[in-house]
């Protein structure tokens, strides 16, 4: 039935276009109707069925201009229904943009379909090298490709074929090319020519390769040649939208395999931040040459900034999460939100601002069916839209010009504006440019507040670094950045007092990256990854240096909250598994895991370093981190030598992946929960096998050949040099025997040598020892032996001088003396190692009477536990444990500038202190 009276005029107020097309169609054989329930409710066909009805109508057509009425009489009747439909309330934002992208599939299908095998009687079947039909492609782009298609849209199509060939006409067979060309053109009359019935869509080509000047129509192959070759920072944006119409999934996956690589990155890509800005600078630009106004698109805050914002992060991030890879905005917001790139709230806010807009925008087209997205000047279409919105003109306008806040803000926040090349890097630039004079240089820099010296010698770095990019060369998009990149730095290191030391610190590591432009353009866009990057290199030589040598962590410095967040002691273990579980499936090789562990503990101790550097961690906290990250990483590796090996060679009997029989036990810093960034892993591997039999597998071993190939697996995967570095140096001389002891030793065989063979400093290395991964039982039986070898009732005077003996030895080979009135933190008289063999006499001398002495590996506890068992003065004990701190924060700050053990701090007291207690204690023996 047709409209009622009451809701046609409603209509007809709220839509010309509506009244338009029922009064002009009205009285033709088929007159064009919308059809409604009893309640007045409007009644649209499925989209699934847009196209079948297409098709059904165009069966009986033999000639075009028919066909070109049949699909225009089909829009017309279809867009007046989904125009009542949303004007009145009935329809969802999302649901008509679903009706509308699937009704212009459903015109471009038919179109299509329909005159292929017209052309096909004419110019013969274009086959491709298999001897099969080639059909045409059709790549939807813009708002079409992402399913949200407006109510009057261009639509912007990419037209396309597998393979270039010939037609099999047995008479004049024509190129594909031509074949493809002539059926592009026969679309665009059917489509787009403007006949008596109006057309059904303008279709925009402009977005082709090579744009007006390129062919209409190309080849798979030439697609992809251009955009690797020749494709633009603006195509890029524009395929992210891009979407395969009526094609089968194998064509889809061939296109989408086809556009990856060039539209999304495989790092984590912020050129695109500053390709999106120029685009929407460019679009400014051009919507105040035409004098355009109250545009809810282009305008500042309009439906194009929520669109940009969506693009920003899928361009950046896309290739490492796949998830972005999306045409549809919704379902990048979404990514975007579960993934929290943007609080949610954000989210929430932008998809409600773009709703509404589009919502308006529609209001706007189906007034007349214009492409318009200006708010009208005339009072009809004011009190028209108003109408449709239940408000004022002025409450609308108001609400309007809300929601463009709104979103404009987020935008700004995302993406900033072209002219915000941040900081007044200003005259700073000239220093980068080739022809400029030292003299130029040096007075631009004294206008920074720099004396002579400082000036020569900050332009002296900027100068080399500019004359290494140019020999170096990174291409034009690199060179580009790192003129952007280095005045700002420059500018934000004069601000610092030591600006020459961070400046020197910083270049290092522009010198690793100038040639990745990725990390690069990183630093140029994002602030806080610059604000961060400065913080870093002045607190640590260290972290500067460790930056430099992985710049794959600058990735961690772009979220600062993040990068200071520290997880629970307890948790890295699971970090380091996820680390592994991003490896993709094909990837699943020995390097890729060696690779993922080492960005793991990388990025772990860049975190810890952080943290430390803020003053948010206490020296006891870092080592706590440090120490657990270690044994984190360590099981892991052992769990990846054990399924490689196992997968080869099966397991031994009884054994599995939760019963190995296999131990690692910790000595020295990692033993005693000490470990600094820097510290090698003093190791032992440990076994309950009886070693009888061999393994179940299909290439069986000897089960004591497999512990053994365990170990020399688990050192492959420490120790090899990978592109990401080592992932820790280890240090096995301290198992049985030292390096001339087995790989791996049995506890009963570890027993007897502790008892019958062990030297005193063994012994000591034994009070540091602790599993740090293994079988349950194992790890128990392994601390047994080492408090009941520790408990041992030993000759005062011999350990005594035994372990004054071994001090004095290695005092003589490590301490560094080569700096005048400097102290070896660690092996000087009153250090870090005195205090450490004092401990550990302590625990050799008492734990026979005082086996609570072996509860605890560390020396802070041990020293507690003397103190409270009155094996030492609680006060003296208090007293070496406070210097022990001391001398280890300050040793830590060494070790953070990468200065040793050296320092020029006297330290007097303390090492009196010190050189006083092994006065008290080692009198017997010290001469």
């Amino acid at each position: 039935m047709t409209l009622s009276s009451p809701l046609l005029e409603k209509l007809a107020q709220l839509s010309p276009f509506i009244a338009d097309v029922l009064a002009h169609e009205g009285g033709a054989d088929e007159p064009i109707t919308i059809a409604l329930t009893d309640d007045e409710t409007l009644e649209l066909i499925a989209p699934t069925d847009y196209l079948p009805r297409l098709q059904q109508a165009l069966a009986e057509v033999s000639d075009e201009a028919t066909a070109q009425r049949v699909l225009r009489r089909h829009r017309k009747q279809w867009f007046a229904a989904l125009a009542a439909a949303d004007l009145t309330g009935q329809l969802p934002l999302r649901d008509m943009l679903e009706h509308l992208s699937a009704a212009a599939d459903a015109f471009i299908i038919a179109a299509r379909d329909w005159l292929y095998p017209r052309f096909t009687e004419r110019y013969g079947t274009p086959l491709d090298n298999d001897g099969k039909a080639q059909p045409l492609w059709v790549l939807g782009m813009g708002k079409l490709g992402g399913r949200e298609l407006n109510f009057s849209s261009d639509i912007d199509l990419i037209f396309c074929y597998p393979e270039r060939g010939e037609t099999d006409h047995p008479r004049k067979p024509v190129e594909t090319d031509v074949f493809f060309t002539k059926l592009v053109q026969g679309m665009m009359s059917l489509l787009d020519a403007l006949t008596a019935d109006g057309r059904v869509f303008r279709v925009d080509l402009r977005l082709r390769p090579f744009g007006q000047s390129g062919p209409v129509v190309t080849s798979l192959a030439a697609l992809e040649y251009y955009y690797q070759e020749q494709g633009r920072d603006w195509e890029r944006y524009a395929m992210v939208k891009a979407r395969l119409i009526g094609a089968d999934k194998a064509s889809e996956q061939a296109f989408k395999d086809l556009l990856r690589p060039f539209v999304y990155r495989r790092y984590i890509d912020f050129s695109a931040i500053d390709a999106l800005r120029k685009m929407k600078t460019l679009i400014s630009q051009e919507t105040k040459r035409q004098g355009v106004q109250n545009n809810i698109k282009l305008g500042p805050g309009g439906i194009r900034e929520v669109e940009f914002i969506a693009q920003t992060f899928q361009l950046i991030r896309g290739g490492q999460q796949r998830q972005l890879q999306t045409q549809s905005l919704y379902q990048a917001y979404q990514v975007i939100a579960e993934q929290e790139l943007l609080p949610a709230a954000a989210v929430r806010e932008l998809l409600a601002s773009y709703e509404f807009l589009r919502r308006v925008e529609h209001a706007l087209q189906e007034y007349n069916d214009e492409q318009t997205q200006t708010l009208p000047d005339d009072h009809a279409r004011q009190a028209a839209l108003a109408a449709v919105f239940g408000q004022t003109w002025q409450a609308l306008v108001n609400d309007i010009q809300q929601a463009m806040a709104r979103v404009h803000q987020h935008f700004q926040n995302v993406i900033g504006d072209n002219d915000s090349d941040d900081e007044d890097a200003g005259a700073l630039q000239l220093l980068w440019q080739d022809m400029v004079e030292d003299s130029t240089a040096l007075d631009v820099l004294h206008d920074y507040g720099l004396d002579k010296q400082r000036a020569q010698l900050i332009w002296q770095h900027v100068n080399e670094l500019r004359l290494e990019v140019r020999k170096r060369g990174s291409g034009p998009r690199g060179r580009k950045a790192m003129a952007k990149l280095v005045p700002v730095l420059v500018q934000r290191c004069l601000q610092l007092a030591d600006a020459e030391v961070v400046l020197e610190r910083v270049f290092t590591l522009l010198r690793r990256i100038m040639s990745r432009t990725a990390y690069v353009e990183l630093l140029v866009e994002n602030l806080g990854a610059r604000e961060q990057l400065v913080k870093l290199c002045r607190a640590s030589s260290w972290i500067a240096q460790h930056l430099a040598n992985f710049p794959i962590l600058l990735d961690e410095l772009i979220d600062p909250q993040h990068l200071y967040e520290l997880p629970e002691l307890t948790d890295y273990r699971a970090i380091i598994d996820e680390y592994l579980l991003r490896i993709p499936e094909q990837e699943d090789d020995l390097e890729a895991q060696m690779n993922a562990l080492r960005q793991a503990r990388q990025s772990c101790q860049l975190k810890i370093a952080a943290a430390d550097i803020s003053g948010a961690l206490p020296l006891m906290k870092v080592s706590d981190h440090l120490s657990y990250l270690a044994e984190a990483i360590i099981g892991a590796v052992v769990h990846l030598a054990w399924q490689q090996l196992t997968a080869r060679h099966g397991c031994p009997p009884g054994c599995s992946p939760s019963r190995m029989g296999f131990a690692v036990v910790a000595y020295g810093k990692l033993g005693g929960l000490e470990l600094s960034y820097s510290s090698d892993l003093d190791l032992v591997f440990i076994t309950d096998s009886d070693y009888q039999g061999e393994t179940d597998g299909a290439k069986p071993l000897e089960v004591q050949q497999f512990y053994l190939r365990l170990a020399q697996r688990i050192l492959h995967l420490f120790t090899t040099r990978t592109v990401i570095g080592t992932l820790y140096e280890v240090d096995m001389r301290l198992r049985p025997s030292g390096k001339a002891g087995l790989l791996v030793t049995r506890l009963s065989t570890y027993a007897s040598y502790l008892q019958e063979d062990a030297w005193t400093w063994e012994l000591q290395a034994l009070v540091r020892a602790r599993p740090v991964f293994g079988d349950q039982e194992l790890c128990a039986a392994f601390q047994q032996l080492r408090q009941a070898q520790l408990r041992q009732s030993r000759n005062v005077t011999e350990l005594a001088m035994q372990v004054v003996e071994m001090r004095e030895k290695m005092r003589s080979h490590k301490e560094q003396r080569s700096e005048q009135h400097s102290f070896d933190l660690k092996q000087g008289v009153g250090g870090i190692t005195d205090i450490e063999f004092l401990v550990q006499y302590l625990v050799l001398r008492f734990s026979t009477e005082h086996p609570a002495l072996t509860t605890y590996t560390d020396n802070v506890r041990i020293l507690e536990q003397a103190g409270q068992l009155e094996v030492m003065p609680a006060a003296q004990a208090q007293q070496l444990t406070e210097i022990y701190i001391r001398e280890r924060e300050w040793l830590h700050q060494l070790a953070l500038d990468d200065r040793g053990s050296l320092t020029h701090q006297p330290f007097a007291d303390e090492r009196s202190v010190v050189a006083k207690a092994w006065q008290e204690w080692f009198a017997e023996v010290l001469h």
